[in-house]
């Protein structure tokens, strides 16, 4: 842990609902978007956080148990992956269950990795997810998969939720 900073509350709330009704915090709302509105949403969104990797305050938490903004454009990074491994899933398989992911786990070295690094990282990794989802074909949206706490997602749905969480980082670095 770098000096002054305090370990970060692991995040357990199921956000799953956010599919269903508009985001109070961030004020998004996930089931209004088209499902093959996705990987535009993705494509919109990576200059957004590769500008806000270009900020002075990049590393500068704003307290001791929020992310800076170089932790939330890593996290965003990996959630991309994340999201993009779970889609081939859903693509290849039927109704495959996800593996687990500790998103706290691997946020441990988000705060020492370099900003630039990240920035071209983020681009990969979101032009990698958004030309799967681009890529869905009609009759592949209600396709599903389900996390180990039993959430189940169409591929819509999933589209949805995940658009969700990199908008809600948005707003969270103060992009939005």
């Amino acid at each position: 842990m770098l000096p002054g900073m305090s370990e970060i509350e692991p995040d357990t709330k199921d956000w799953t609902w956010v599919v269903e009704r508009v985001c109070p915090e961030c004020g998004f709302d996930a089931g209004a978007l088209a499902p093959d509105a996705v990987g535009a949403a993705v494509h919109a969104a990576i200059p957004r956080f590769v500008a806000v990797l270009d900020r002075d305050d990049v590393r500068e938490r704003p307290d001791p148990s929020t992310w800076s903004p170089l932790e939330y454009a890593a996290h965003v990074r990996d959630v991309f992956d994340v999201f993009d491994g779970r889609l081939a899933l859903m693509l290849g398989q039927e109704a495959p269950d996800f593996a687990d992911w500790d998103q706290d786990a691997a946020a441990g070295g988000y705060a020492q990795e370099d900003s630039q690094d990240v920035a071209a990282g983020l681009q990969r990794a979101g032009a990698r997810v958004a030309a799967r989802f681009d890529a869905v074909e009609a009759d592949q949206w209600e396709r599903t998969g389900r996390r180990s706490n039993g959430s189940q997602f169409t591929v819509a749905t999933l589209g949805q939720y995940f658009v969700h969480d990199v908008v809600h980082h948005l707003h969270d670095v103060g992009a939005d």
